[in-house]
């Protein structure tokens, strides 16, 4: 009977969490504005829309990097691809990245937040200015992008997609301030969801929880502390594309992250024994 129970449970979870009815065709033409495009996940999202046919707005920190990836857009068959550098720990410049890509593009089909801002784990990364320059970056600068598009998504029934990760739903250690804003993600994003759905709002949200992302600045930030491995960053894409074209509520890559969520609630001793095989915890007390 308990087989029979958790299998049931666990077909139901992966139906609801992988719609796999996705049409490529659907993105041609899409309009899309796609934050921390210079870099790995994000650097890959910007390839795959762009082979798919997406009209593209980029933004990310460093203008040097974003030129490159648009050139490799164009090159891949963007028909449209904008880019503006922004620094999201300025709080006045989500407003101007939205109205750049509303007047560039004339309106929004997808918001795909993606942009991350990482300190060196450790204990170090525990003090009042660090956190408060993650909270600025990698949760209010989310709210603020997605306040200024939403009008613009309900007008064309389009979708948000969030690129989060494990720490917004299993805390770990050595990362206290960078999972406090991942939770917030969860949480704000999870209740616009239900607002949503009250007020008849056709807009959907699909939050993506991937692992340890394959780019430079979050190896370095997790190198002799966490043993995990980077997720691959294009096939990491190609999963968040395709949640937000189905319109999935969740993604989870690899698949296998979603049980280390669920096992926080179910199994809390058994996961920090988890937790503890995958950190050289001297290197990280040491940092």
């Amino acid at each position: 009977m308990k087989v029979l129970l958790l299998t049931g449970l666990g077909a139901l979870f992966f139906s609801y969490y992988w719609n796999d009815n996705f049409d490529p065709a659907s993105l041609q033409g899409a309009r899309v504005l796609l934050t921390g495009a210079s870099a790995g996940v994000g650097e890959e999202l910007a390839y795959h829309y762009a082979r798919l046919g997406s009209h593209l707005v980029l933004t990310a920190h460093t203008e040097a990097l974003l030129q490159k990836v648009v050139g490799n857009c164009r090159k891949l068959g963007a028909p449209k691809v904008f880019f503006i550098a922004a620094d999201m720990a300025s709080p006045e410049v989500p407003g101007r990245v939205v109205q750049f890509a509303l007047d560039k593009l004339g309106g929004l089909d997808y918001l795909v937040l993606n942009h991350l801002g990482a300190t060196p784990a450790g204990t170090r990364s525990r003090s009042v200015q660090a956190t408060r320059w993650l909270l600025q970056v990698n949760f209010l600068s989310y709210v603020q992008l997605t306040s200024l598009a939403l009008p613009s998504l309900t007008d064309s029934k389009g979708s948000l997609v969030v690129v989060s990760s494990l720490l917004g739903h299993v805390p770990t250690s050595f990362s206290s301030p960078y999972s406090a804003a991942k939770f917030a993600l969860d949480g704000f994003f999870g209740s616009l969801r239900r607002e949503l759905d009250v007020q008849d709002v056709n807009v959907a949200i699909t939050m993506c929880v991937l692992g340890l992302r394959d780019r430079a600045s979050t190896a370095e930030g997790v190198r002799g502390v966490g043993r995990a491995k980077a997720a691959p960053g294009p096939k990491a894409a190609l999963a968040v594309i395709r949640g937000g074209a189905t319109r999935a509520p969740g993604v989870f890559y690899p698949r296998r992250l979603h049980l280390l969520g669920l096992l926080r609630g179910w199994l809390p001793h058994p996961r920090a024994w988890f937790i503890r095989q995958e950190l050289n915890i001297t290197a990280a007390a040491a940092a």
